[in-house]
């Protein structure tokens, strides 16, 4: 458990409106570009809100060969690929009740080397979120369009998103 898991944000909230599922991978590309440190990103929304589509673009940006495909480990809860920093999909949805994170193996992901995405992060207690995270909330605008808002925490002054916005071409 780590008590300071939910301390204020460092960073102000940062958005983003994709029009298409090639626009949300290249947010998580650009993102993903951005990343030179090992990392927890929390993504929270309902199904087929971007998460995995993002989760995607994430893994390119960490230089993951194309020759693993990313795909959700919807029934093995990790997948783990190897780029830049080590990679770790998670995927909480099939989970019904609070999880210990040692007995799945999250607690030394968590504070290990390289980077954590982790969809339906709102099945962890809020007590074992990573005090230095990133959190990103997707919703659904309409058939084409999702909104993604990201809040930082504990994460570096420097602001780790600074540049996106233009990068992305999405506001």
């Amino acid at each position: 458990m780590n008590p300071i898991s939910d301390r204020q944000p460092i960073q102000c909230t940062h958005k983003w409106e994709t029009h298409s599922p090639e626009q949300t991978i290249s947010l998580g590309r650009i993102i993903g570009k951005h990343l030179n440190q090992s990392l927890t990103l929390l993504l929270y929304g309902d199904l087929a809100s971007g998460k995995t589509t993002f989760t995607q673009g994430l893994a390119q940006g960490i230089d993951v060969q194309a020759s693993y495909p990313v795909t959700s480990p919807t029934y093995t809860l990790i997948n783990e690929y190897p780029g830049r920093l080590p990679f770790y999909h998670v995927d909480l949805y099939r989970l019904t009740a609070p999880i210990d994170l040692d007995e799945i193996g999250l607690e030394e992901i968590f504070y290990g080397k390289g980077i954590v995405a982790v969809e339906w992060a709102d099945r962890l207690d809020p007590s074992d979120r990573p005090a230095l995270r990133l959190e990103l909330r997707f919703s659904v605008i309409d058939d084409n369009r999702c909104q993604i808002r990201t809040i930082e925490y504990g994460l570096d002054s420097s602001d780790l998103l600074h540049d996106i916005d233009i990068c992305a071409g999405t506001q």
